[in-house]
């Protein structure tokens, strides 16, 4: 059986050797005639139920979206926009990651939904803008973050509070090994 999600936030198209049905999980029922005549959960919704909860097709209220640094699809909410990223490209708020044209480390801050050509800074420059991004995507979503800087000589965690916080291509910040990272707390994201 071959699942597919409707534009319908509810629906999946099961596609079987027998034929093609429709599953509502929102209403629990399907178009195949076994739940057609006797009334009680079918194999289908069964198996849409599976596909959901592994991962396979988005959940109800879901959509694929495409990550914009490598295509792959990603399941984001269906009636929120913007650009996305997945998990091997979005990094996590408070982890470390290095400038792939400054080679210095950073701490993220922030990931938003906003893409470098439309995220302005607060001299109203694009993200997309500045030459040091020339090579990264347009489309991409901006992250956040702070330059750790001479921070990480200081005892005790890494307190960004106050900061200046810039904003990156998602592709632009590379994201570290576990034997590349500090084992340093960060306070004040």
């Amino acid at each position: 059986m071959a699942v597919f999600a409707l534009r319908s936030d509810d629906q999946y198209l099961v596609d079987t050797d027998g034929g093609s049905y429709v599953v509502d999980v929102g209403s629990d029922t399907c178009t195949c005639p076994d739940h057609g005549i006797r009334g009680r959960r079918c194999k289908h919704l069964r198996r849409v139920d599976m596909e959901i909860g592994i991962g396979r097709v988005p959940a109800p209220g879901e959509r694929v979206a495409a990550c914009a640094v490598c295509g792959a699809g990603v399941f984001v909410p269906a009636r929120e926009a913007g650009a996305v990223l997945c998990g091997a490209h979005r990094p996590a708020v408070g982890s470390f990651v290095r400038d792939r044209e400054a080679d210095k480390l950073l701490v993220v801050t922030g990931v938003t939904r906003t893409r470098a050509d439309e995220y302005r800074t607060s001299d109203g420059t694009r993200i997309s803008d500045y030459g040091t991004n020339a090579e990264y995507g347009d489309h991409e979503p901006v992250v956040e973050a702070v330059y750790v800087g001479n921070a990480m000589r200081s005892p005790g965690p890494l307190d960004v509070s106050g900061r200046k916080r810039y904003g990156f291509p998602a592709s632009r910040l590379r994201r570290l090994a576990p034997d590349e990272r500090p084992h340093k707390p960060v306070i004040g994201i």
